[in-house]
């Protein structure tokens, strides 16, 4: 089979043969129909996330396909079945199940996926939203709805407005928050304004006399997180899900004296990406995406390095 490695730090990754998974007590071989392209991704192949995994490795976290293969003992599922593979990351992390972080991922034409893992795809959600829904959709889910804590009549501002960002937005409006958003590319802006973002702004400035309950960070690039602890209210929650740099410095007092409490954001549990799959079913949520030839991986993620993608890039390994 046909897959995309990654062999060495700030290398592109490598097309190559492999042969085919067989599926180990407890575990079932996924036919990838599709794989999401994530930043993630990119930080991990440019050595910002470290430790990465170590190379040769399968990237692709994001996975949505058809059962082809069952291990000894798996029940509840069959061949032809439509699956997605869920990355638990709650209550408790289970990286060592997750593909493309603790096992070889979705940049590939099949990969084994421990059955715990699975969750059905509802007949009204295509294999293309169901595999950008368990990261791009359930991780923004997540840090709005349970890190945020966003509910009716909340104000809150979503930073960066690309693929988890936008989901973000969409997010925050279902739970009955305003929403505005912050982005530095005003290109962004109506994709947000879509989305439900009652306003955008290219910098924080223009949230201080909003006073939001909640500022989430899905940039990550440092200055955001300080400046959004500035432009919280008092009591606000500031809650952090982007890698853009290693570390963060903000001003202490600042902190301290409004009482901002700072949350970290990390995947979703499988509840919750069960609750995303009904919103994309009913049609309240609806993820932005653009389809990139599998041959063309490398320079999907070259256009993510570069902000150069609107929504989320997703490629069919098969074809």
């Amino acid at each position: 089979m046909k897959a995309f490695r990654y062999v060495a730090k700030g290398a592109p990754l490598q097309c190559v043969d492999l042969p085919d998974p067989v599926p180990d007590p407890g575990w079932v071989v996924v036919d990838v129909d599709v794989a999401g392209l994530c930043h993630s991704d990119v930080h991990m192949i440019d050595g910002v996330i470290e430790p990465a995994p170590r190379p040769p490795f399968t990237l692709g976290h994001e996975v949505a396909g058809t059962v082809s293969a069952l291990g000894e003992g798996v029940e509840g599922f069959a061949t032809g079945d439509r699956v997605a593979v869920a990355i638990i990351a709650h209550p408790q992390v289970q990286a060592y199940y997750a593909p493309g972080i603790g096992i070889d991922g979705g940049y590939a034409e099949r990969l084994v996926a421990h059955a715990s893992t699975l969750v059905p795809i509802p007949d009204s959600v295509s294999t293309v939203h169901a595999a950008v829904a368990t990261d791009s959709v359930v991780t923004a889910y997540h840090a709005v709805r349970t890190e945020a804590r966003a509910k009716p009549g909340d104000v809150i501002a979503v930073v960066g407005l690309g693929g988890l960002g936008l989901n973000g937005v969409r997010t925050g409006v279902i739970a009955g928050a305003t929403v505005y958003g912050v982005d530095i590319n005003p290109d962004t802006f109506e994709a947000a304004r879509k989305a439900g973002a009652r306003d955008c702004f290219t910098d924080f400035t223009a949230l201080a006399d909003l006073r939001p309950d909640a500022i989430i960070d899905f940039a990550g690039v440092g200055s955001t997180t300080s400046d959004a602890i500035d432009a919280v209210r008092r009591l606000g929650r500031v809650v952090l899900v982007g890698l853009g740099t290693k570390s963060t410095a903000f001003s202490n007092g600042t902190f301290i004296r409004k009482s901002v409490e700072l949350r970290g954001s990390y995947g979703a549990g499988k509840d919750e990406y069960q609750q995303v799959l009904d919103f994309i079913a009913e049609g309240r949520i609806e993820p932005v995406v653009e389809e990139i030839p599998f041959a063309d991986l490398n320079e999907g993620l070259d256009r993510l390095r570069h902000g150069k993608v609107r929504g989320r890039l997703v490629t069919r390994p098969r074809g």
